[in-house]
């Protein structure tokens, strides 16, 4: 019986520290985007992962790229999060995004934990053609 409850302890553990780690990414993501709808690229690059920041040096420059070659994230409509799973030892967030024209879109956050907290490590565009169909 006590094995039986360190087990059950044990795992609400775990579920609760998932929950919480799920919830500070989230939040990550979504300030970001708070800050691209407000053309804020100086707040939203303090969210990108230090490789991240030195692959594009400024703020504008990642604005740049955002508005370009991201420009759901940058102007999205509504914004779902999906799963968060781990992969090859890194957590990826996958978010739905709906852009303005009503189109849907999958991506998948590349999340890191630094010592100021959870940073977003890369952003992949998956395959949604199913979505929108």
């Amino acid at each position: 019986m006590r094995k039986w409850i360190f087990g059950l302890a044990l795992a609400t553990a775990m579920t609760s520290a998932a929950w919480a780690q799920s919830t500070e990414i989230e939040s990550t993501i979504n300030s970001q985007i708070e800050a691209f709808q407000a053309d804020n690229f100086t707040q939203a690059f303090e969210f990108a992962s230090p490789a991240i920041q030195g692959i594009f040096g400024t703020p504008q420059n990642f604005g740049r790229m955002v508005t370009q070659g991201f420009p759901m994230v940058w102007r999205p409509a509504h914004v779902t999060y999906l799963e968060l799973r781990e992969i090859n030892g890194a957590l990826h967030q996958k978010v739905q995004i709906t852009d303005a024209d009503g189109r849907v879109h999958l991506l998948d956050y590349r999340m890191i934990e630094t010592d100021t907290g959870w940073k977003i490590n890369g952003v992949q565009l998956l395959e949604s053609a199913d979505l929108n169909a």
